[in-house]
């Protein structure tokens, strides 16, 4: 599913235009974005957890040429489902 079926689905669920859906799901996007930024944690209960991870520098392989290099230590996104998006997939 992409954006604009996301937006199509949310439409019709709430029973709200396509352009309120939109400007709906990229304002929580954005929060999440926000909050995440600052180096918090977002939690929707029954569906998961948003949060921040740090990786680590290591050293890497160049495919292409096998030289070795050094990737810099980065913060990256992590989402943890919860119970209830779990159990809906199994």
């Amino acid at each position: 599913m992409n954006k604009a079926e996301l937006i199509h689905q949310i439409a019709l669920s709430a029973d709200i235009s396509k352009a309120a859906a939109e400007r709906a799901l990229d304002a929580t996007v954005g929060n999440i974005r926000r909050t995440l930024k600052k180096g918090g944690t977002v939690t929707l209960v029954g569906f998961g957890t948003f949060s921040v991870k740090k990786r680590k520098a290591r050293t890497g392989r160049n495919p292409r040429t096998g030289a070795t290099l050094k990737i810099k230590a980065a913060n990256v996104p992590h989402f943890k489902p919860g119970k209830g998006l779990r159990d809906a997939l199994n």
